[in-house]
């Protein structure tokens, strides 16, 4: 009961923080984090596309990618699986790429700017090392690397809840925006060490 209650919470902050982008494409640009850039940054195009491309991609990856998770569904529907495994692969390689830019711009200074850098390397490389895995038939390290990819995609959702907790104890954004920038991934990388920790005590 309680696996089926922590699966039904994680499937659904994965699809609403996924579909979370789709707002900026309809509210005022003085919005969420956009409000605390300033003018130029929001008129430069470069990091436009990019802010853009990082969301909208970023935002497809953890709505989809939260199914590939489930043995039943990749038995069932294994070919499903590798097409939406494939998307994810391709969405999350760009959105984690641009995301660098994104980071570099990140407000709060340079312990910010370093700790949206770390999530966006480590996404790309855990998600291209998956998707190298899977082309070699190597499927348990596959597995192992998707887990800590999606851990990374998941820094999305779990840096909306942590944000509003820190800015409330701050009672200031900043030094709460500084330590989620290090907050959102770091713990899931943890919890992800500890998923694949026990996976390999059951193989052995």
């Amino acid at each position: 009961m309680t696996k089926k209650i922590l699966w039904t919470l994680f499937a659904s902050l994965a699809i609403i923080i996924g579909l979370y982008p789709s707002v900026y494409f309809f509210l005022d640009r003085q919005f969420g984090l956009l409000k605390d850039k300033d003018a130029e940054l929001l008129s430069n195009v470069f990091w436009n596309i990019t802010f853009y491309i990082h969301i909208v991609l970023g935002g497809i990856a953890l709505l989809i990618g939260w199914s590939q998770f489930s043995p039943k569904f990749r038995e069932k529907k294994l070919n499903l699986h590798r097409q939406i495994g494939k998307i994810y692969v391709v969405a999350s390689l760009l959105s984690a790429l641009t995301s660098l830019n994104i980071a570099y711009h990140a407000t709060g200074g340079i312990i910010s700017q370093l700790g949206f850098t770390c999530l966006g390397v480590i996404w790309l490389i855990t998600t291209w090392k998956a998707y190298s895995y899977i082309l070699e038939k190597k499927v348990s390290q596959h597995k192992k690397m998707m887990i800590l990819s999606y851990a990374a995609c998941f820094a999305a959702v779990t840096l909306r809840l942590w944000l509003p907790i820190l800015a409330y104890l701050y009672h200031d954004f900043l030094p709460a925006y500084r330590l989620v920038a290090w907050l959102c991934w770091v713990p899931n990388l943890l919890v992800a060490l500890f998923i694949i920790n026990r996976m390999n005590k059951e193989l052995n």
